[in-house]
């Protein structure tokens, strides 16, 4: 993986330009900006708290106007500052910060071009990638698999950071939120980092359910039907507090 390369700390994030504007090279850009950072290295640092990574080896994601800011390649996250924000347009093209960013862009951004996401979460998650070298599509072992869209497919191998990765990871997530990346790990997405992730922890929660289940000798555990994953669809739908 790509080195990142620190051309000297970055200012503190504050006012910038005005909203649509471009942001003005090495800066770390307005407000709106500067927070989205704040939780994304939030996050970042979570997936290494709750296990789904080790060290560097996921990446985060969340996209602000035309900018999407994304974890830097190779830094570990409990050393990322304010200073240290990361962002490309929807072409690649940095706009902010001097690390380079994620060496899984490519997949990020597809996901951005082709959907309505806000928010990319990308791990190694332990049971989730075990799963993914055994199946095609995650049994449907629990009725959260709704919350992804339905039965979560599993992209095939291609070497990270590569366009054919990207391009796979999206027939993976046609009508879907997540997807297993096969040999490699998870990636879902959202309309907040929130979300995205939420729908992270509940995927690795699925995969060793099933692998909890299957591993029982003489047994195999039963499967919900897809007529069940469209009821419990029609009640996520009103689940939880509206605003």
């Amino acid at each position: 993986m790509t080195e990142p390369q620190r051309a000297g700390a970055e200012p503190e994030p504050g006012a910038g330009p005005e909203p649509g504007a471009e942001p003005e090279p090495g800066a770390a850009g307005d407000a709106e900006r500067a927070e989205a950072w704040r939780a994304l290295v939030a996050a970042a640092r979570r997936t290494v708290a709750d296990g789904l990574v080790v060290g560097t080896s996921g990446n985060v994601s969340v996209r602000v106007g035309d900018t999407v800011l994304v974890t830097p390649s190779g830094v570990p996250y409990d050393r990322l500052t304010a200073g240290d924000a990361t962002g490309v347009d929807l072409d690649g093209r940095q706009v902010l910060g001097t690390l380079v960013p994620t060496s899984e862009l490519p997949m990020h951004l597809a996901v951005y071009r082709a959907t309505d996401a806000r928010a990319v979460v990308h791990t190694h998650a332990v049971h989730a990638t075990a799963v993914s070298t055994l199946v095609t599509e995650l049994p449907l072992v629990h009725y959260m698999a709704a919350a992804l869209g339905g039965p979560v497919r599993v992209a095939p191998y291609a070497a990270f950071g590569s366009e054919e990765l990207a391009a796979h990871t999206l027939d993976a997530l046609a009508g879907r939120t997540g997807c297993l990346l096969r040999n490699h790990g998870t990636l879902t997405h959202g309309a907040t980092l929130d979300q995205a992730y939420d729908r992270t922890a509940q995927l690795e929660w699925m995969c060793r359910l099933w692998l909890t289940a299957s591993s029982v000798p003489g047994r195999a555990p039963t499967l919900l039907t897809e007529a069940d994953l469209a009821e419990v669809s029609r009640r996520l739908a009103t689940y939880g507090q509206r605003p």
